[in-house]
């Protein structure tokens, strides 16, 4: 069969290639056209349509800026899906570009639908289940709560396969299970307890949080800070904002990172999951603009309590989420000391990441997801 993937970032690049193996292992006859990344170009063996580096512009000035190239992408995937006729189109999260592709499937090519990391519309734009409804034949769901959401709120039945960072985390150990002086000596680091750094995929989320992460954390003088380096950013941007101190990045190796870390500071979004499945006591620090607005907007007007996966899944506030007012460089200060100190607490992270890991359910989310996409479409050619 013919599947069409569209992927925005770095994460779903990330999680369509694991799929895309899955259906190559389940499909013998399976072909691949996508809008992706390097990822999923090692899987198929063919280059991206566009790759997702040149759609990845996130908060509202750098998008507005970039308005006419985000259309003519849009138009570009649109004649691209007619032209090639695939059997399927698998759009993969990334919500604002892709609601406007699946539109278009549906009225004008007439091609199932089948989306693959559900749109995240419990905390903002609930009103989109509506284009679900319309445009979206099949939807997966990597996270365990939104089973309630979509069926129990809005009685829309999704198929929840299981979370494909757990399958990730768990290969990585089982495949490496390396030793700190190995680590340190690979990367000619010294013998010091690591703080890890994450601050975001995107130039945005970097600049506006690496600055007072680097400030916070240098405070603890017998630590080293370490940045996992985001792909697609390259050294020269992340110098800008770590200018003349020791502070190292470290490209490709976040989870090698992880896995020596004593503490991270982590930008909301895929690296907490990660982070805390990696067994690592961490704070989640989310810079906003106005964070006073946004403060208020997030108790008055957001859908959901939390910002971290990790507190989503496990329905309370687990790790400290550091974000619009709470995010100043003292907060993360006090922070960092409970985690790297109090040992009570680095044990009560840890059982809680324990809860979490039970609630995202059994690895193996690619094959589920895969085996479950290719019986739909086969009983769905059956009727036809």
């Amino acid at each position: 069969m013919r599947y069409y993937l569209i992927v925005g970032e770095a994460s779903g690049d990330l999680h369509a290639s694991r799929l895309m193996a899955a259906l190559k292992e389940a499909d013998a006859e399976a072909q691949f056209r996508f809008m992706g990344g390097d990822l999923m170009a090692e899987v198929s063996g063919e280059p991206p349509v566009k790759h997702y580096k040149e759609m990845a512009y996130m908060g509202f000035v750098p998008v507005l800026l970039h308005l006419p190239a985000i259309f003519a992408a849009i138009r570009m995937c649109k004649r691209d899906i007619e032209a090639w006729q695939p059997d399927v189109v698998i759009p993969v999260d990334y919500p604002g570009f892709n609601f406007k592709i699946i539109k278009y499937v549906k009225r004008t090519i007439h091609r199932p639908v089948y989306y693959y990391i559900a749109p995240k519309i419990w905390a903002w734009k609930e009103y989109r289940i509506k284009n679900i409804r319309r445009d979206v034949d099949e939807l997966f769901s990597i996270l365990p709560f939104e089973k309630a959401f979509f069926e129990g709120k809005h009685h829309y039945p999704i198929h929840y396969v299981g979370n494909p960072t757990l399958d990730e985390v768990t290969q990585f150990k089982t495949m490496h299970a390396e030793k700190r002086d190995s680590f340190l000596a690979a990367n000619e680091l010294p013998d010091k307890p690591i703080i890890a750094l994450l601050a975001g995929s995107r130039k945005q989320e970097i600049k506006d949080n690496l600055p007072d992460m680097i400030r916070a954390a240098a405070t603890f003088a017998h630590c080293q800070l370490l940045v996992a380096g985001a792909p697609g950013i390259d050294a020269d941007y992340y110098a800008r904002y770590i200018g003349d101190t020791s502070v190292r990045v470290l490209f490709g190796q976040t989870y090698r990172l992880l896995q020596q870390a004593e503490a991270a500071l982590v930008t909301s979004g895929t690296a907490t999951l990660e982070t805390a499945l990696m067994d690592v006591p961490q704070a989640v620090c989310y810079h906003t603009p106005v964070p006073k607005l946004i403060a208020w907007l997030r108790r008055h007007v957001l859908k959901v309590k939390y910002i971290s996966l990790v507190n989503l899944i496990v329905d309370r506030e687990l790790v400290r989420e550091l974000v619009a007012d709470t995010m100043t460089v003292k907060q993360m200060q006090s922070e960092l000391n409970r985690l790297l100190n109090d040992r009570e607490y680095r044990k009560k992270l840890r059982y809680g990441y324990a809860e979490m890991r039970l609630k995202l359910g059994d690895p193996d989310s690619p094959r589920r997801t895969a085996n479950r996409m290719i019986k739909l479409l086969k009983n769905t050619k059956s009727v036809q």
